[in-house]
């Protein structure tokens, strides 16, 4: 069975940095493009990085271009969204999502398997 559990969200400042991780189990980083999509309150979600199943493709939101990377750790079969320069528009719940294959994409009806998401606050 597949899991994803998000960690590492938290309260920060505008312009600090925080870093969310998506511990996976059940599958194989190696075979899956693994994403990251956050949803602020009242609105839908939305795409905000992916890394592909070789983690040689990278994919970023206009809004987070620039600010965020995407990472895997094969060893301990872990994707990590480092969030820098963070601004209080990031503000959202943060979830990891798995799709099977070599290709990312933005539409998160694509991806089969979430994890519960973590809350980021940033602060003005």
């Amino acid at each position: 069975q597949v899991h994803l559990v998000e960690s590492g969200g938290g309260l920060v400042q505008a312009g600090g940095s925080l870093n969310v991780s998506c511990a996976a189990s059940g599958l194989s980083l190696n075979s899956y493009t693994m994403a990251w999509f956050r949803q602020g309150s009242g609105k839908e979600r939305e795409f905000v990085a992916f890394i592909d199943a070789v983690g040689f493709v990278r994919h970023y939101a206009d809004s987070v271009n620039g600010r965020f990377t995407i990472s895997k750790d094969r060893a301990k079969n872990q994707v990590h969204l480092q969030m820098n320069r963070l601004k209080p528009e990031d503000t959202a719940v943060y979830y990891c999502a798995a799709r099977l294959g070599f290709y990312g994409d933005h539409d998160p009806r694509l991806y089969e398997y979430w994890g519960q998401g973590t809350q980021v606050t940033v602060s003005s």
